[in-house]
């Protein structure tokens, strides 16, 4: 079944004409809401790998992109540098990283996972000039443009930040990759619309959906165990889901529509597991209510 909305698998088969399959790498880095720079313990969902609890950090970045491709030999890449903030360090550093990576022309795509905070005009002219020979994405958790709940998650920099970072990565004709967050303490349908409204109105290239879930040992876990918090169901998240794919840009490529967790590290809720059922029920549900992405977009008037 095709879905009713336009999926990074089919913007990669129009451009390449195959499935092009990722390599997530642990780049060695840190964050700047970790070791003080802007706030220590990460935000309250994040676990002690950053996103990257699935990763070996013993092994070099070469040595786990090499590890990869020889269990699917034959096929093109995208290499996603995933946890924690991914231009968080020196120019030169950053280079070196990335360059240890590019193993060879079949990595189409280098796919930077950082934060806006971590953006400048000096990275964005490094990560241009290895747009000239494969295409390169920019990776922004933005999670909410609501401040408060930004707040609440001890995201550690304002929605403005965000725009900014958004702008100058534009400027230099970089693709721009957005995470938002579902579910999220305080947080209702009317907020989600409204960062929604942002995207579109900074005219991102992709956007990453998924449900806020629960690692064990977070600052989440200690909420929700105390009864503070209470995830959303899979009905809410998948009926929310659809209202946001509803209102996107119909030419922004959704990357993805669930988030997963290894289920050691997974204190709640079960559901996020059922990826195939989210991902079904979603497109089902469109069919039948004869909606696609797109299909209540309204033009923002300005760049926000």
């Amino acid at each position: 079944m095709k879905h009713p909305y336009y999926t990074l698998n089919e913007r990669m088969q129009a451009r390449y004409g195959r499935k092009i399959r990722k390599i997530c790498v642990d780049g060695g880095f840190t964050c700047p809401n970790r070791d003080g720079r802007c706030g220590t313990g990460g935000c309250i969902f994040c676990g002690a790998r950053g996103a990257g609890e699935q990763l070996d950090p013993t092994k070099t970045i070469r040595e786990q992109v090499e590890a990869a491709m020889k269990q699917r030999p034959g096929n093109e890449w995208i290499v996603y540098f995933q946890n924690f903030t991914n231009t968080y360090a020196p120019v030169p550093v950053l280079r070196a990283r990335y360059d240890a990576a590019l193993l060879d022309d079949s990595i189409r795509v280098l796919d930077i996972g950082t934060r806006p905070d971590c953006i400048t005009d000096e990275i964005a002219s490094m990560l241009a000039e290895y747009a000239k020979s494969r295409e390169v994405w920019v990776e922004l958790g933005l999670q909410t443009a609501n401040d408060e709940t930004a707040r609440r998650i001890n995201r550690g920099y304002p929605l403005s930040v965000f725009t900014d970072a958004v702008r100058i990565l534009k400027q230099h004709g970089l693709p721009v990759i957005v995470h938002i967050i579902l579910g999220l303490p305080g947080e209702t349908l009317s907020d989600i619309r409204r960062t929604v409204d942002v995207l579109n109105a900074c005219r991102v290239d992709g956007v990453k959906i998924h449900s806020l879930f629960i690692m064990k040992h977070t600052a989440l876990a200690y909420l929700y165990q105390s009864g503070a918090f209470t995830p959303i169901s899979m009905q809410t998240y998948i009926s929310w889901a659809i209202d946001a794919l509803t209102r996107l840009s119909p030419d922004m490529t959704v990357h993805r529509m669930t988030g997963n967790c290894l289920r050691s590290e997974l204190l709640a809720p079960d559901w996020i597991t059922e990826r195939d059922l989210i991902l079904l029920t979603i497109d089902r549900r469109m069919y039948a209510e004869g909606l696609t992405q797109g299909c209540r977009y309204e033009k923002p008037d300005c760049f926000t």
